[in-house]
């Protein structure tokens, strides 16, 4: 038994091989498989295509059509909205095949694959972070590359959903009358995306939570947060004089500065 087991395990393994044990595709070898699966890829079939790219790998990555597949399996993965498959074999292809000279194209094909996934603003933002640090990475390692340009605009892009996704947990804290949290987090939306769209509506937003908070305040702690409310309407109007919010931010400002006033004429007398 164990010599008839002998004589049929080479056979076993070449049919294994054969039909490519990913997707239990045939294919004759590694040009085969490769041809194969790019004509599949070029149609638009990934998902044909994906069995036949990973059969090139049977038979090793150092033959000459290996980069190319691990290429395409990349981009077949992403077409077929397989992102996080897709960032794994764009990271390999990186990795294994350092002097092809695609592997700028490779590394900023890798940042779109977590832009891909980049939720709206209101959930989750770990791959929105993920994106703006692998764009982040390719402009570094090829300041001097096409995309790099295009690589900037995509970071604007996220980083203005970053500051969404904040200025809105400020606005929560605001509406739920919890001022002095609102007033922290507006400012920490200007402090950190300060280059975003959010920045003024964040300033905006931290005069009227100052001056709120001033109200909710005791006697002897309003003046600083109306002050803090006056600060911020400075940083806005030399900051953004253009601004279409700065005429509201202008009646916070007439206000706070009235109810400083009035609270510095109630402790002139005590002085």
């Amino acid at each position: 038994m164990r010599n008839v087991f002998a004589r049929l395990l080479p056979l076993v393994l070449l049919f294994a091989i054969g039909c490519g044990g990913s997707g239990r595709v045939s294919y004759e070898g590694p040009r085969d498989a490769f041809e194969r699966g790019k004509a599949l890829f070029e149609a638009e079939k990934y998902s044909d295509a994906i069995p036949y790219l990973q059969g090139v790998f049977d038979f090793g990555r150092t033959h000459e059509w290996a980069a190319d597949a691990q290429l395409m399996l990349a981009r077949a993965y992403r077409g077929n909205r397989e992102f996080l498959l897709a960032a794994n074999e764009f990271t390999r292809f990186t990795q294994i095949f350092r002097s092809d000279p695609r592997v700028a194209q490779a590394s900023y094909e890798l940042a779109m694959t977590y832009f891909d996934r980049s939720p709206q603003y209101k959930l989750d933002q770990t791959d929105t972070e993920q994106a703006i640090a692998q764009f982040q990475l390719f402009m570094t390692r090829f300041p001097d590359h096409p995309l790099t340009d295009e690589a900037q605009t995509r970071v604007v892009e996220l980083r203005d959903k970053l500051a969404h996704k904040r200025y809105d947990a400020a606005a929560q804290y605001e509406l739920r009358g919890f001022s002095e949290a609102a007033a922290l987090t507006y400012e920490s939306v200007f402090d950190d995306y300060y280059d975003t769209t959010w920045a003024d509506d964040a300033l905006l937003g931290a005069i009227r939570a100052y001056v709120t908070f001033a109200r909710q305040s005791v006697a002897a702690k309003q003046a600083d947060r109306l002050r803090q409310a006056m600060s911020n309407y400075d940083r806005l109007l030399q900051i953004f004089p253009d601004s279409p919010v700065l005429k509201e931010a202008e009646s916070a400002y007439a206000e706070a500065r009235g109810m400083l006033q009035a609270v510095a004429s109630e402790t002139e007398p005590q002085s």
